[in-house]
């Protein structure tokens, strides 16, 4: 398999992403409420609501609430 064309290159001053968008993919938020964090479970980043935490190996982590596929299906 062939790779794609390669879009972004190290540029003398050390930025490499000279065609990536400035930013962040998360939204800035002025409050804890609405920030995101990933889950224990699948990775993906969710708003804290759409979070529980989870006792998983001996510790509580936070996972997708009720479960990752539930929350998927629903959010599609």
């Amino acid at each position: 398999m062939a790779k794609g064309e390669v879009k972004t290159a190290v540029v003398a001053d050390g930025l490499r992403y000279k065609s990536k968008a400035p930013g962040s993919p998360f939204r800035a938020s002025a409050s804890f409420s609405g920030a995101t964090m990933s889950c224990f479970m699948c990775g993906k980043h969710r708003v804290r609501s759409q979070l529980r935490t989870r006792q998983v190996l001996g510790k509580s982590q936070t996972v997708c609430a009720p479960s990752c596929k539930a929350l998927d299906e629903a959010l599609e």
